[in-house]
């Protein structure tokens, strides 16, 4: 367990960050949102919401739809802007003496809870084992992780989670790639029964392709989901938001999201054996998201010549934990996939005398 310091890492780069500015014309493959969403029934089902704009927003029926989504009570659930509001909301609201934020993962829940004055300790798991979910200290009373984890894609198994749970310890689970994993196999959204206070974050920007609206949920225990609702300001989130909760919670549209998480399998299974033809490129554990987490000499160099190729990856050295020899891949369709890989060949060809380990004449498959 090591102490985070404020000067290091950069906790607010995001993958946003590589495609704006200089990043016009690149393929993105740094930002984790579906490509070709919002789908068309979505686009549309929000473009009638702007004949109510004038009246202030009503979330008692999305609320009421996610609340059946996850059979939860909706007195358990809180829709937000975005999964980030919720991050902030938690720091604020939440009188913990012992704060304690599993890394590698995303990096706005430390952000929020320093900005907040918690003295944030953090728990680095290791790649040499997977990045495989261990011990947090006892005294925690706040333990933050995410499942699957965003940057390392691994999923924790639901009981190796829930143990973490314990009287007295509020557990905050960020579940915003859970809908990546067909039968969201180890979420805890809907387990009402653990000890503690367990609070689950979903968002649905990632699957929906809504980053620009801004629409997610928290779920949990009824009075600190009131304590959550108190610390908002009136009408958080708005008509259109609300219209895209509802309507994303919807058997149908959990059953387009179904077929989506098990072609983005295909997917990934076909980026992690092209990716397994490069000597110089090691994926620790097992990817189970939307995005793969590769460690290679000298990234940071590769990730520069990858834009001169047409493509901008994530950089990791912002993630608690790892360093300057990291990226973070988003999973696209094959044919881009394959694109991506000749451009990797190309790129490590390029670099063959100052990265150790790179093959000449390594073919991407």
């Amino acid at each position: 367990m090591t102490p985070a310091s404020p000067t290091e890492p950069d906790l607010r780069h995001h993958g946003d960050a590589e495609v704006r500015a200089d990043g016009s014309g690149l393929v993105d493959l740094a930002v984790n949102v579906r490509t070709g969403t919002p789908p068309q029934w979505l686009r549309d089902r929000l473009a009638a919401t702007l004949g109510d704009l004038a009246a202030y927003p009503d979330g008692t029926a999305a609320r009421a739809a996610v609340a059946a989504r996850h059979r939860r009570p909706a007195a358990e659930v809180l829709l937000t802007a975005g999964a980030a509001e919720a991050f902030v909301l938690l720091a604020r609201v939440l009188a913990a003496r012992h704060v304690a934020v599993v890394h590698p993962q995303f990096t706005e829940p430390e952000a929020a809870l320093r900005d907040a004055g918690h003295e944030v300790h953090r728990v680095l798991l290791s790649p040499s084992d997977g990045f495989r979910l261990g011990a947090v200290p006892d005294e925690a009373d706040l333990v933050v992780l995410g499942n699957p984890t965003n940057p390392t894609s691994v999923l924790h198994p639901a009981a190796a989670v829930a143990a973490l749970a314990r009287p007295g310890r509020t557990l905050v689970v960020d579940e915003a790639f859970m809908d990546t994993v067909p039968g969201e196999t180890e979420s805890l959204a809907a387990v009402r029964d653990l000890p503690g206070q367990v609070v689950v974050l979903r968002s649905l920007t990632k699957t929906w392709g809504l980053a620009g609206l801004r629409i997610g949920y928290v779920l949990g225990p009824a009075p600190l989901i009131a304590a959550l609702g108190a610390a908002q300001p009136l009408w958080p989130v708005s008509t259109p938001a609300l219209a895209a909760a509802e309507a994303c919670s919807t058997p149908a549209a959990l059953a387009e999201a179904e077929a989506a998480a098990r072609l983005l399998t295909e997917h990934r299974d076909h980026l992690l054996k092209g990716l397994a033809a490069f000597p110089s490129v090691r994926v620790h554990g097992e990817p189970a998201a939307s995005f793969v987490l590769i460690e290679l000499p000298d990234a940071a160099a590769v990730r520069t010549r990858l834009r001169a190729h047409g493509f901008a990856v994530r950089r990791g050295d912002t993630f608690p934990g790892l360093g300057g020899d990291w990226l973070r891949i988003a999973v696209r369709d094959e044919g881009t996939t394959d694109r991506f890989l000749t451009a990797l060949d190309a790129v490590l060809g390029e670099a063959r005398g100052s990265l150790p380990g790179a093959a000449p004449g390594t073919a991407a498959s």
